[in-house]
């Protein structure tokens, strides 16, 4: 499954907080456990937030975010939203940067790590938000490069998990880690 992209194009990063029992929100989508105390550096979100200039995004972790009125600007100037629904003629958006998208997974990556640079600045990384479901998918088509993980010191007992479950074997190569002092680690992995 090693995919042996090319230097200058842009990764597509699974960047996300699970509980210590690997869940990324309770059964219901909810988050709450993450509702906490940041450390000053805010766990070097602000510095990834730089990085990137396109969010994936699966249609119901959309929606909640839509539901709890949080503004898109959150995440930078200039991002691009691409949100996966089965649907997606059904969905609509007044916003410019938001694009709703059905199409074949390996074609959409292939077309979104083909995108031209805009207005001189350089193609940078792409987020893949979640939640699980389309996670799943992105992984089993190959399409994922990395995963970035903040392990929160909680367990929730039940939830959606990082990746929706199914038969699979895929091996990663630890990248980095680092340790705060809220008792959160951040793991950093190269897909293999």
């Amino acid at each position: 499954m090693k995919k042996d992209r090319r230097k200058h194009e842009p990764k597509i990063i699974v960047y996300i907080a699970t509980s210590a029992d690997g869940f990324i929100a309770r059964p219901d989508g909810s988050y709450d456990w993450l509702d906490r105390p940041h450390p000053k550096g805010d766990y070097g979100m602000p510095e990834f937030f730089k990085s990137i200039d396109s969010i994936i995004w699966g249609r119901k972790t959309y929606s909640q975010t839509l539901e709890k009125k949080v503004d898109l600007s959150v995440f930078g100037s200039g991002i691009k939203h691409y949100i996966f629904s089965r649907q997606p003629t059904a969905h609509k958006s007044s916003d410019p940067s938001v694009e709703f998208v059905s199409e074949p997974i390996k074609q959409f990556a292939q077309r979104l790590r083909a995108r031209p640079a805009a207005a001189g600045k350089p193609v940078k990384d792409i987020w893949m938000m979640g939640g699980g479901e389309i996670i799943a998918s992105f992984l089993d088509a190959g399409e994922i490069d990395e995963f970035s993980i903040h392990v929160i010191p909680v367990m929730i007992g039940e939830g959606i998990p990082l990746v929706a479950p199914r038969h699979r074997t895929v091996p990663l190569e630890l990248l980095a880690t680092k340790k705060f002092p809220d008792g959160v680690v951040h793991l950093d992995y190269r897909v293999l």
